[in-house]
């Protein structure tokens, strides 16, 4: 501790304060703080759904703030056995739509592919929701473009936001997908996408999950 003298403007009265002086902090200072790392790419879409990257380890402490309740992944990879077992510890959902990621993902896809990504997607029963594939760019960036689609944004706007996430990868293909892509077949379309509302109660059972068939794998974690 250290004492000061200050001296008033007239010069006729003087202060003693003290000043507790002390090291500048180091690393173990920061040890009882949690990290919070986002995966790559990651960003909210609307109230209750987000996109990214592939998350690892480093990224579940993030990921728990949001209070996932599933997980769309658009890879056809098994899911890492330590990403499995953070879903399973959290009681989040596993929705896997294989999608090939080669140079032109979409060009041999079928389109019911992600029609059934989306019906999970706009269910606000599986919000909130985190879509991502590898890099979070390209076949998260064809889904996300499709839900615009679905809310009515116009291609101008869906190409600008595939765009800003491919950055210098963009594809043509994907935003040609986009442009294509069919939504007359969704009748019934909720007029916003957000979390159920606080008060609202959703119970979750640990035993009613779905299990897959053909065009997508919902995983009991």
């Amino acid at each position: 501790m250290k004492a000061l003298t200050v001296t008033d403007g007239d010069g006729d009265t003087c202060r003693e304060i003290a000043v507790i002086s002390g090291s500048p902090p180091t690393g173990e200072d920061y040890d009882d703080y949690e990290q919070y790392t986002p995966p790559l790419n990651f960003s909210m879409v609307e109230n209750g759904i987000y996109r990214s990257g592939f998350p690892d380890s480093a990224n579940f402490s993030f990921l728990q703030t949001l209070s996932l309740r599933s997980i769309v992944y658009l890879c056809p990879e098994p899911y890492p056995e330590v990403n499995v077992e953070f879903l399973r510890s959290n009681g989040i959902r596993l929705f896997q739509f294989g999608v090939d990621g080669s140079k032109e993902p979409f060009v041999n896809i079928p389109e019911n592919t992600i029609r059934e990504a989306l019906k999970v997607v706009i269910d606000v029963r599986n919000h909130p929701l985190l879509i991502h594939c590898n890099r979070g760019k390209h076949r998260t960036g064809c889904v996300v473009g499709c839900l615009r689609k679905l809310q009515k944004w116009c291609l101008t706007s869906i190409f600008d936001e595939y765009q800003r996430f491919a950055a210098a990868k963009a594809r043509v293909s994907d935003q040609r997908f986009m442009e294509l892509f069919d939504i007359s077949t969704f009748k019934h379309i909720p007029k916003e996408f957000s979390c159920l509302k606080s008060d609202e109660i959703f119970v979750r059972s640990p035993v009613s999950f779905l299990t897959t068939e053909k065009v997508f794998y919902c995983f009991s974690i």
